[in-house]
Formats: structure tokens, sequence, C-alpha cells
């Protein structure tokens, strides 16, 4: 009896042993899966596989469960469910699900690629990064990080005389345990790339409009108008009224950003397979998205023509539970107009790759706040307020940002990723 009792407990005592090494044997089954996919080679790993001791005996195996999510043939984000058993107790078993995706520039409200100026009215949630130098006298709730560790602050920026800085600094009670400078420098050059691709999968299984004037030889880019059915109207312009303006790139000029004359040209369904939209002109879209879609303007035709992204309504999404998504890149701007709401709301990742998120200098053209709920990446300086003297003299009193969570690993195809790793974003232990 008492011979009974000591085995009874000792293959008790085993039995917990292999209760907890199938739970490791699983997981060396998700970090087989997580180094396929970081190396691109997921096509060739086994689906089943031994596991072997430090010794090199048999402890047990794993069995590989994969669900990717694709767009344009492109993986978004993949669950990998692995079961893990020992030899011994082969009818133990123990599973793990791991969501796994690579960050993308969601993770940041701004990553700029220039010196910049945050005014004291703007308030901004999420990290906040600039290759160039940060004047920060707004309200940060998040990292500050520069990649300068000095810069030369000039009168452009508030500083009289021009003095050299550090890489993030305040003239306000900011929130200086948060800066960081410097940092590693964001890499604007790397997202050309995409464009590219972007127009191959657009024209072959996306959405591609073609330049307006080889439609109408009176026409100066496209309105796009999306519906809450994932569906968007193309209309193409025909006139557009001047404002006069003035930016810092191009001093005092006419704007030619306010619609006047237009016909629809065409309505358009998104398909869920490859939902990105290529646009070989300037365009205008506003409207509500449903769905991930990315939605690019460029032309990558004439190599002496870049395109710009015009703002003049609100872009919202149908639902805010994750589900919906939007990248706009622009080839060059992303600017928004002169005849923009008084209170205008924004969603989605901005991208602006050789030029500036920004608004215009409008004489006497005042609004009251711009609400922008997701990325703003841009490769020159952003400006959306104008002051002299210490007064608003144009765009908006009050600014807020907050980045979108929920874009950070399932943001819409080809949106730039900030880690070429993919991470777990979830980790569960199933039934």
């Amino acid at each position: 009896a008492l011979s009974g009792f000591i085995l009874i407990q000792q293959r008790q005592s085993i039995q917990k042993i292999a209760w907890q090494e199938s739970l490791e044997i699983a997981e060396a089954g998700i970090n087989y899966y997580k180094w396929c996919l970081n190396n691109g080679v997921e096509a060739d790993c086994q689906l089943q596989k031994t596991y072997y001791d430090s010794s090199g005996g048999v402890l047990g195996q794993f069995s590989l469960e994969i669900d990717s999510i694709l767009n344009c043939g492109q993986i978004t984000e993949t669950t990998i469910t692995s079961t893990g058993w020992t030899s011994i107790f082969p009818q133990i078993k123990r599973k793990v699900r791991v969501l796994y995706g690579r960050p993308s520039v969601a993770q940041y409200s701004y990553i700029l690629n220039d010196n910049v100026w945050i005014g004291s009215d703007h308030e901004i949630r999420g990290p906040y990064h600039s290759n160039g130098g940060i004047r920060m006298d707004g309200e940060n709730q998040s990292l500050v990080t520069s990649a300068k560790e000095t810069w030369l602050c000039t009168s452009s920026f508030g500083c009289f005389p021009s003095e050299q800085k550090p890489g993030v600094f305040t003239t306000a009670n900011g929130q200086e345990d948060l800066f960081d400078f410097p940092t590693a420098p964001f890499n604007f050059d790397g997202l050309a790339f995409d464009l590219s691709q972007m127009k191959i999968n657009a024209q072959t299984n996306g959405v591609y409009l073609p330049p307006s004037l080889d439609i109408n030889p009176q026409a100066k880019g496209y309105h796009l108008k999306f519906k809450n059915n994932n569906t968007f109207e193309a209309w193409i312009i025909t006139n557009l009224s001047s404002a006069y303006a003035y930016s810092m790139e191009e001093g005092w000029h006419y704007d030619y950003f306010t619609i006047s004359q237009e016909y629809l040209y065409q309505t358009v369904a998104v398909p869920s397979s490859c939902s990105v939209i290529f646009v070989e002109d300037n365009i205008f879209p506003e409207g509500t998205i449903k769905g991930k879609i990315t939605l690019a303007s460029a032309n990558l035709i004439n190599p002496n023509l870049d395109t710009d992204v015009i703002l003049t309504a609100d872009i919202d999404y149908v639902g805010l539970d994750g589900s919906s998504g939007l990248s706009l890149i622009g080839e060059r701007n992303v600017l928004i107009g002169p005849q923009s709401p008084n209170q205008m709301e924004l969603r989605g990742i901005f991208v602006a790759q050789k030029g500036r998120f920004s608004r215009n200098h409008y004489p006497n053209n005042i609004k009251e706040k711009l609400e922008i709920s997701g990325s703003i990446i841009s490769n020159g300086r952003v400006g959306t307020q104008w002051t002299s003297g210490g007064q608003i003299i144009s765009g908006y009193r009050e600014r807020e940002s907050y980045f979108d969570s929920d874009l950070i690993y399932s943001a819409p195809p080809f949106t730039p990723n900030i880690a070429p790793d993919y991470k777990i974003v979830n980790w569960q232990e199933v039934e």
C-alpha cells in the first residue's frame, strides 16, 4: 500500500511537471513561428515540430495553426495558436494563442522631419517625434523626442535673438521629464518605395484613377466623397477659386483650393481584398470611411510633378471600434484649405511625404477648433495656426491631437512601419 501511494504521488508530480512543460513547449512554438515571420521564411516553416531538451533528448512536440489577415497580398496581422505536449504524457496539452503585428507609424501622434514650434494652445496625446529640433510649449502627455542634440532656434520659432537650444525645450510649464534627445531619426526616404507598390496593387486589385486631364482637358484634380457603405464618389473638378495666402515655402501667393465647379465622374466600390486607392492627381477627400483604406495621391508618370492632398471638410469613421481606418498619403503636401470647417475633425494617418502638413496663412481667416485623431507624418514643418505679436491672425484657435491606438498594429495596407519585426499584441491561453 505504501509503495502504491508513493508511485501515485510520483506520477502526479510527473504530471504536474508535464503540465508546465507543455505550456513551455507551446511557447516554443510561438517563438519558432515568430522567427519565421521576422525572417520572411514562414512558407518553409513546419506546422508540427519535435521539441528537444538542452541535452538533445526529445521532450515533446508542438503543432501550429496560423490565421493571417491579408490585404493586397500583404500580411497585416497574424494569429498563431500553438499546442504543446510532452512525450511522456501526450494527452496533457496546453494551448497558447498570440496575435502578432508590426508597429506602424500610428504609434506616434506626430513624426516630423523638420524643426517645429508647438504652440501653447495645442494639446497632444501620443508620442511626438521630430528629426529636427522641437520647441514644445503645448501640453504633452507622452514622450517628446528629437534626433537633434542641439539646434538653432530662430525668430521663426520665437527666439530673439537666434540661439542654440537643446533638441527639445520649452518656455512653458511643460513636462520636461518626458523630453528625450537625441534619438534615432525616422527614415522619410523609405516612404518613396511604398508609392510604387501601391500603384501596382491599385491597378491590379484595388482602385486606380488616372490623371484627370486624361479624362477632361479642363480638369484640375478629383474631389473624393466617401460614403458609409465602403464606396466613394469621384468628382472631376473643372474650376477652383483663388485665395490670397502665405507660406514660408512659397511666400505670398494665390492658393486654388476652393472647388467652384465639378461633375460626378463615377461611383466606386472599394475592394475589401485590396482596399488601396491610388490617384495620379491632386485630391480633395472628405466623408466617412468604412473598413481599412489606404488612399494615395502621387504622379509617378511625370517625375517633375508632385501632387497635393487638400482637406476641405471632415473625415470620419463609420465606427470607433478599430474596424475602420484611413492612411492618406500625399506625394508632396497635405494641406487644410481656406474654406475648412469652423470646427474640423480629422481621423486618419496623414502622410506628407516630400512636403508638409499645414494650413497656409489666409488673412483674417480664423477658425475655432481642429481635432485630429490619428497621426501626422510630415517631411516639412507643421503649422495650423499663425500668430503676430502674440495674437492669432489666421488658422485654428484651439488644436487637439490624439493618436489612434487601434491602428498601431492593425493599420490600413502599406502604412509605413516603424520597426521591421513582428511583436506580440495579445497573448492568451485557450482551452
